[in-house]
């Protein structure tokens, strides 16, 4: 295969999951949509790396692994539109700066960020996706009731 061909098959494959992706959360997630639509853009030993400090934080392995991340995403957030997309680079892994809105369920609070991905692409499949946040404390902060210390003291 050239590289042109492996450039064109990644960025595919990474299209194609976004849309898939976008489809999911605006069918309404889990219960709603299933997760069919995305299994086939996935290696089935996928691994996808979450910041810790976010409500979906941790290591998801596996198409159940990400079939419980997105329902977990479901769960925490009303809106995740990805509103701008630029792809940094065409070889994998790729790199994909993505600006979002969303809404928290819990809290209704919503944020505009930017999420910058590299994402791994082999074989016709995404086999590792890693998101690194632009602020994951004001994330976090959107889906709880409170937005620091600080709020939590009594004014004078």
């Amino acid at each position: 295969m050239t590289a042109t061909s492996t450039t064109t098959d990644a960025l595919s494959v990474l299209k194609g999951m976004y849309a898939a992706e976008a489809g999911y959360f605006a069918a309404g997630g889990p219960g709603k949509a299933t997760f069919a639509p995305l299994a086939p853009f996935f290696s089935p030993d996928v691994v996808l790396h979450q910041a810790d400090a976010l409500p979906y934080g941790g290591i998801w392995r596996g198409h159940e692994g990400l079939e419980r991340f997105f329902a977990i995403m479901s769960d925490t957030w009303e809106i995740f539109d990805m509103m701008e997309q630029s792809f940094l680079s065409e070889t994998s892994p790729l790199v994909v700066l993505t600006r979002v809105h969303v809404r928290a369920r819990a809290t209704g609070r919503e944020l505009n960020s930017p999420i910058l991905q590299t994402i791994t692409v082999e074989d016709g499949r995404v086999t590792e996706v890693r998101p690194f946040y632009w602020d994951t404390a004001a994330i976090a902060a959107v889906c709880t009731n409170y937005h620091s210390a600080d709020d939590r003291l009594p004014r004078s």
